[in-house]
């Protein structure tokens, strides 16, 4: 990155900081939206994809088990809990030590329930896997199956991360950018093997002479009138030398976990990842590493991980799949909780406390199992967030009674209420967005933010 550009950069962050241009958010003062975002400056992110329409009433929206004996034609919801394969699991919704009420395969995720953050009752409206996925990386819904925005991990990175190596980084999860800088762009890659051999340097024939001069020569043609009059020219140049920046600091040895390096031994037992051997390091243990390797090691600002797949469960696999595969990715989560916790920020602080994980689907299963044992799709969803300004150890909204279709919540409190709206994606992305001191709506998302997520 050029000094030019560098400079530019950072004065429309420090212009957003200090809420030049920026409209009053709920009749906050200038002085509150200077500290809010000041401190948001400390605001790290890991969305947390599990793909395929997860059931909720496994997990983040479970019913009394005493519904499976009453008359479905009033309820329209089968909770089906006696006919899963329990796999040494007692098939019982349970009530954490925070007082919520969860699944079955909540998964070690029970455990950090006061971090925790439910949100129930919400709108996908839609029942297709992409539109769904689409709509909550973007809060847009999409022009038929095309993503409109960019993506909420987009505006996060773009608005906090300009001084971070990769301040976006997707490992299996799609990402978006409209009209951000070009260093808002995430970095996708499939797997830690993919994201190792992108960051470190290749085998090249020029001596380090020859390609420092070249690297001189393409900094001194981008300063040319003729360059600088180009946006194409100048998105290139930032390109090659951010792409330089991420070589030159040898960061493919954080992600070398099957290294003898301090601490890789831990990670490896802490993710299950294997010591040996390139598959271990495409799984999702190894993703959930990475992600937090790279927001505490300084790379990256913003991380998508896919923690879970395989859940799109029409048939009897449904009785198999749909629970275990999601325990996995809410293990990992809470996996992730504690590694970040045990890390020490360096103010009396966690890491944990100033990264949000935000875990999601595309929508859920539906409240009936169908005539092939397995469940279909549905318009409503639930989510889940944890740590960084999360006010843990709450469910926010419900889904109703008959067929566990959206409600209503009172954006402020979390409390259903019969004025209040249904819970769409951009309501959380509008809230993410204002807690790390976007206090307009850039993002377009025309909603106001659930606020209720900070307490």
């Amino acid at each position: 990155m050029n000094d030019c550009n560098h400079s530019r950069r950072r004065f429309l962050v420090n212009s957003l900081l200090a809420g030049t241009g920026i409209a009053a958010f709920g009749g906050v003062s200038p002085l509150v939206r200077l500290a809010r975002a000041q401190a948001a400056t400390d605001h790290y992110y890991i969305f947390c994809y599990f793909s395929g329409a997860w059931d909720v009433l496994l997990s983040l929206d479970p019913r009394d088990p005493a519904m499976e004996n009453g008359d479905y034609s009033e309820t329209l919801t089968n909770p089906g809990y006696s006919l899963l394969d329990d796999d040494g699991h007692s098939i019982d919704p349970f009530v954490t030590s925070s007082g919520l009420f969860v699944g079955p395969y909540i998964g070690n995720l029970a455990a950090h329930d006061d971090k925790v953050v439910i949100v129930r009752g919400m709108s996908m409206e839609t029942l297709t896997h992409e539109a769904g996925r689409r709509r909550f990386i973007t809060g847009k819904p999409p022009s038929g199956l095309q993503a409109r925005g960019s993506s909420t991990a987009s505006w996060l990175a773009g608005h906090l991360g300009v001084d971070d190596v990769i301040p976006n980084l997707s490992v299996r999860v799609e990402s978006y950018n409209e009209d951000l800088d070009n260093y808002a762009t995430a970095l996708k890659v499939s797997s830690v093997p993919d994201l190792v051999r992108a960051i470190q340097p290749g085998a090249s024939s020029l001596g380090l002479l020859e390609e420092r001069q070249i690297d001189e020569l393409l900094a001194r043609a981008s300063l040319c009138p003729k360059a600088l009059s180009s946006s194409l020219w100048q998105l290139s140049e930032d390109s090659r030398a951010s792409a330089a920046t991420v070589i030159e600091q040898e960061l493919a040895a954080l992600f070398d976990f099957q290294s003898d390096a301090p601490g890789m031994a831990e990670l490896r037992l802490r993710y299950g990842i294997a010591g040996s051997g390139s598959a271990t390091l495409a799984t999702a243990g190894a993703r959930a590493a990475t992600a937090v390797t790279a927001i505490t090691q300084g790379v990256s600002r913003v991380v998508s991980i896919q923690v879970a797949g395989n859940l799109d469960t029409h048939y009897d696999n449904w009785t198999t799949d749909n629970g275990p595969f999601q325990e996995a990715g809410f293990d990992l989560v809470a996996a992730m909780i504690e590694d970040l916790e045990s890390r020490p920020y360096g103010d009396g602080t966690t890491w944990l406390d100033h990264t949000t994980i935000i875990g999601f689907s595309e929508f859920c299963r539906g409240a009936m199992v169908n005539a092939n044992m397995g469940r279909d799709h549905s318009l409503a969803n639930s989510c889940f967030l944890a740590g960084g300004n999360i006010a843990g150890g709450r469910v926010i909204g419900a889904s109703a009674d008959v067929a566990m279709g959206p409600t209503t919540t009172s954006l402020l409190t979390g409390v259903s209420d019969p004025a209040g709206e249904v819970i769409k994606p951009e309501h959380i992305m509008r809230a993410l967005m204002a807690d790390a001191g976007i206090e307009d709506d850039p993002a377009d998302l025309r909603v106001d933010p659930l606020m209720a997520l900070f307490g």
